[in-house]
């Protein structure tokens, strides 16, 4: 898993929102809440429109350094959504 599975993951041509999910689940330990899906995809188009720092909202009960958002390019570097991004 991890690396190889993110890409693999991200090559195939199932929906976008399986391939972060099963990510989000199988690539991070603990796991990454199924609620972090959305935001996931939403910090993947941003920075795939070099919106790096565009701010995404989160979940409730999910904070990044204390607030409710987060620039697209720390969900995606915490998260490891490179695999998804056009340029890494």
């Amino acid at each position: 898993m991890g690396r190889n599975f993110a890409t693999e993951l991200a090559s195939s041509n199932t929906d976008l929102e399986w391939q972060i999910k099963l990510h989000l689940q199988h690539n991070h330990y603990p796991m990454v809440p199924v609620s972090m899906v959305e935001p996931c995809i939403s910090a993947i188009a941003a920075c795939n429109e070099e919106c790096y720092n565009r701010m995404i909202e989160l979940p409730e009960g999910v904070l990044w350094r204390g607030q409710s958002s987060a620039p697209a390019h720390a969900i995606v570097e915490g998260h490891h959504l490179q695999p998804w991004l056009l340029q890494e």
